[in-house]
């Protein structure tokens, strides 16, 4: 228990708000004991199948039982995923990764216990019911807004917070912690960076509602603190099989490809040297003009970004003539071999400890984590940390809303007071097949979160 021990002492040093922030978690444990017998009980289990999904890999044998609190005052988690229903899977990756993080950071005393939701609001309250009814002093989850909001009065009444998996932060506040990657902090960070290399007409191009709307009103708010503007924003359909139309519109190509041809008729049969630098110049390009921003920022990730880029570039809108910039959603190694992507931004948190985490999670588990598994094992680790405070567990609004914050796989972030989480991130640009970070995530909250 080294590393659980070192972290605490950390943790207890960062108490009194000073400069230093507890690296609460260090890199996770390539192989990892047993725990010793006497932890392991039998007990009826809390998980229930997921019938819709192929049977999840046998675990390993050394791996540790998550049992239900043995009785007395021990410390005991809640850990609320949709271990069952669509999202099975993901549930089921989540835990994986919350017990590395019970590995690395806990003690005999602590118990995890993980109960399904279903993925749905309902489930995720008879959930938190069952929780609570054996003994849960903390719950961390679930995975889904509407199912945070629905478990909040539920846990408030039993006087227990609830660190909630979401990036939706509408539900954040009262006992309900948002854990997940918040649109603000990304945009304030991604956005006041540009605006300090030159950025001064901004434009979005967002899925509608949800995370897009959310995505659309901070960039008004962080435009206008970096002294540029807003010109241009539209939405799409993320239901929509063809955004062609959507992203030609939003070019404006017409215009654009109308205004090329006019120009090139202006020089094409002439002979002189003038008129052949001038087309020269015209090649390779599908408009003329200006397009009316210099930076666009696009919160989608995935396939369909990987769609969308090259369409874009079609229509003269690639990093060599606007900036693109992404979220934390870019934060795909996937996404370094699509050429359109070349010189483009985004936001994410420092790529270093989430390495470590994935070798070690592929090494156990024989298969790669998603993006969201991090959330799991900080989380676990973190409540680990806080169950041995002067040898009792603290899982109090002060423990958690530390003004020095914690580092984690995923670096430095930190509860605030209103349910938000605030997060230090680096700038990454896209090279030729290759990822590097430009400009490093803060290692403090003493200082601007923007570098």
């Amino acid at each position: 228990m080294l590393l659980a021990t070192a972290a605490l002492a950390l943790l207890l040093a960062g108490c009194a708000d000073g400069p230093n922030v507890p690296n609460l978690f260090g890199p996770p444990q390539a192989a990892r004991p047993a725990p010793p017998p006497a932890t392991l009980q039998q007990v009826q289990p809390l998980l229930a199948p997921a019938p819709a999904l192929p049977a999840p890999t046998p675990p390993p044998q050394d791996r540790i039982v998550l049992t239900p609190p043995p009785g007395g005052d021990l410390p005991v988690v809640a850990i609320l995923l949709p271990l069952s229903g669509r999202d099975a899977q993901l549930g089921q990756q989540l835990l994986e990764a919350a017990e590395l993080g019970l590995f690395d950071a806990a003690d005999e005393r602590f118990t995890l216990l993980p109960v399904d939701t279903g993925g749905t609001p309902a489930g995720a309250v008879e959930a938190a019911e069952k929780a609570i009814g054996q003994g849960a002093r903390l719950i961390l989850g679930p995975l889904f807004g509407a199912e945070a909001a629905a478990v909040g009065p539920i846990a408030k009444a039993a006087g227990i917070n609830v660190v909630s998996f979401s990036n939706d932060q509408t539900v954040a506040g009262d006992n309900v912690f948002v854990f997940g990657f918040l649109p603000r902090p990304q945009v304030d960070r991604i956005v006041a960076y540009s605006a300090s290399k030159g950025s001064r007409r901004f434009a979005l191009l967002a899925p509608r509602g949800g995370f897009g709307d959310t995505v659309s009103d901070e960039l008004q708010k962080a435009v206008r603190s970096s002294r540029a503007q807003v010109t241009r924003m539209e939405t799409y359909d993320t239901a929509s099989g063809d955004l062609s139309p959507t992203l030609r519109r939003f070019a404006d190509f017409e215009r654009r490809s109308l205004a090329l041809a006019n120009e090139r008729k202006q020089y094409e049969g002439k002979t002189d040297e003038v008129s052949r630098q001038a087309l020269r110049r015209l090649e390779g390009l599908q408009g003329q003009g200006d397009i009316g921003f210099d930076t666009l920022l696009l919160p989608e990730g995935g396939d369909r970004l990987k769609m969308m880029a090259p369409i874009l570039q079609g229509y003269d809108i690639d990093p060599k003539s606007v900036r693109l910039l992404g979220t934390v959603l870019w934060d795909d190694p996937a996404l370094a071999s699509e050429p359109s992507l070349r010189g483009a931004w985004f936001v994410a948190p420092s790529p270093e400890g989430r390495a470590e985490f994935e070798a070690a999670y592929e090494k156990t588990y024989q298969r790669k984590p998603p993006r969201l598994a991090t959330l799991a094992y900080d989380m676990v680790a973190l409540a680990a940390v806080l169950a041995k405070i002067d040898d009792k567990p603290d899982f109090s609004r002060t423990a958690l809303t530390q003004s020095t914050g914690f580092a984690g796989v995923d670096g430095l972030f930190r509860f605030l007071p209103d349910g938000r989480t605030e997060r230090g991130y680096a700038i990454i640009e896209i090279g030729d097949r290759q990822r590097r970070v430009i400009d490093p995530a803060p290692e403090s909250f003493t200082g601007p979160l923007t570098n």
